[in-house]
């Protein structure tokens, strides 16, 4: 290994796109399978390190999740790629379950948790009598008709800023009277109406896409679950809109699957 004791650092802005059915989360997990373990030994052998280089990203995805704009910074030693030289070396390692869409270099100052002003979500679901093994790995399949139109108003509820402890779940050790706040400038629901996915067979695909400065554990799925719940006529937007001022998770509707889940993007000044 290159001795890079006294080596002048770069700091990298990598843009990460992943399945996340091969990995338990992203955040790094000893023994099991994870993007950012996986994505610091590909790092480590890249940039002839003794240790695998420690990494940042902008959000941590569950168990699942997927994501085709997770955003990571990482430290290296000087290496002899540019940006694309970085992606094309680290995806001949990675890919297809961890792909770099691109490299930049870029400057101390740049978090990429910290620096990040908003991130995208978006929710896929399958309203079908029946299940689809093409979109099987990417949706949440549902047989029960929904109503589009009541689960977008329903939505609405949510935008500003709110105390979403109704809808995620808390870190150990953290006080649950504290309010966990988090200001939501986008919450829409829509029907991929022109996909080809119609083509494989009756029913609907739905897209659940929401904007936020950040989320906590759990939020978005713990949404979907009961904006679901209002779909199936089990409820109406004074119902989530009640939930949300009780700041309890008490008899929450279940989250709905990680599988349908994507970050989306990373939104920087």
């Amino acid at each position: 290994m290159e001795d890079t004791t006294n080596a002048a650092w770069q700091r990298w802005r990598l843009l990460v796109a992943y399945d996340g059915a091969a990995f338990r989360g992203f955040a790094d997990q000893p023994q099991v399978p994870t993007v950012a373990g996986t994505l610091r030994q590909a790092l480590g052998r890249t940039a002839r390190l003794s240790e695998p280089p420690q990494l940042t990203c902008a959000g941590r995805t569950d168990a699942g999740v997927h994501a085709r704009g997770q955003v990571v910074h990482v430290d290296l030693p000087p290496i002899p790629f540019d940006g694309e030289g970085l992606a094309r070396n680290l995806n001949r390692q990675l890919a297809p379950k961890v792909v770099v869409r691109a490299a930049v270099a870029v400057d101390d100052s740049f978090d990429a948790r910290r620096s990040a002003t908003a991130r995208t979500y978006r929710y896929l679901i399958w309203n079908a009598p029946q299940p689809d093994p093409l979109l099987a790995p990417i949706t949440w399949h549902i047989r029960d008709p929904l109503d589009l139109r009541s689960m977008g108003a329903a939505a609405e509820v949510v935008l500003g800023t709110h105390d979403f402890r109704s809808f995620c779940r808390r870190k150990p050790g953290t006080d649950p009277a504290e309010p966990i706040l988090r200001r939501v400038t986008r919450a829409t629901w829509t029907e991929e109406a022109d996909s080809e996915v119609r083509t494989l067979g009756e029913g609907r695909l739905l897209r659940f896409e929401i904007v936020a400065n950040s989320f906590c554990h759990q939020m978005v799925r713990s949404l979907v679950g009961s904006l679901v719940e209002v779909g199936r006529g089990k409820g109406n937007a004074a119902t989530v809109l009640e939930r949300l001022r009780m700041a309890s998770r008490h008899r929450a509707p279940d989250p709905a699957p990680a599988q349908g889940l994507c970050l989306l993007s990373v939104a920087y000044p």
